[in-house]
């Protein structure tokens, strides 16, 4: 068991995220939960700048940049952005997407001036009974071969 780990975790720190996400922000979701699915599918539908790529939180990607920056990986409470090197969680992270789509979401980082611990304290709340007010759901949107570019699930080859 203890060279599969090591193995593993040799691989992540070879992989290149910022280079797997061309340069693009990428939103990690928990793939289960209705109210993140139905988040997710609004951004695809307000990403006019085709800013965003998309992984879940249990797709392999997502476990080996949960891994990379030391998070949990059982715990999906948080969506989580990851640009530039660095990443977003929380309410942080859906200020950053609402900020990156068209029309007047970007408007909402005005939110910022609150401080994190309060706007953490909603979203931790809704987080902690999304699957009791939303449910869940095993499938999700059919997406079209374009839409299908932008999710990223398993590590690039190795």
């Amino acid at each position: 068991m203890e060279t599969i780990t090591q193995s593993k975790e040799s691989i992540i720190e070879k992989v290149d995220f910022q280079e797997v996400a061309k340069n693009k922000t990428i939103i990690l979701f928990d793939g289960v939960c209705n109210l993140c699915n139905s988040a997710i599918n609004f951004v695809i539908d307000k990403d006019v700048n085709n800013s965003f790529y998309f992984a879940s939180l249990q797709s392999e990607f997502g476990q080996a940049l949960l891994t990379h920056f030391g998070r949990d990986t059982s715990d999906f409470d948080s969506m989580i952005v990851y640009e530039k090197g660095k990443i977003k969680t929380k309410s942080t992270a859906a200020l950053r997407i609402a900020a990156g789509l068209s029309g007047g979401w970007k408007y909402f980082s005005i939110f910022k001036i609150i401080p994190a611990f309060l706007r953490n304290g909603i979203y931790n709340l809704v987080a902690k009974n999304r699957y009791k007010w939303f449910g869940q759901k095993n499938e999700c949107r059919i997406p079209t071969p374009e839409l299908k570019a932008k999710f990223i699930e398993q590590l690039p080859n190795r």
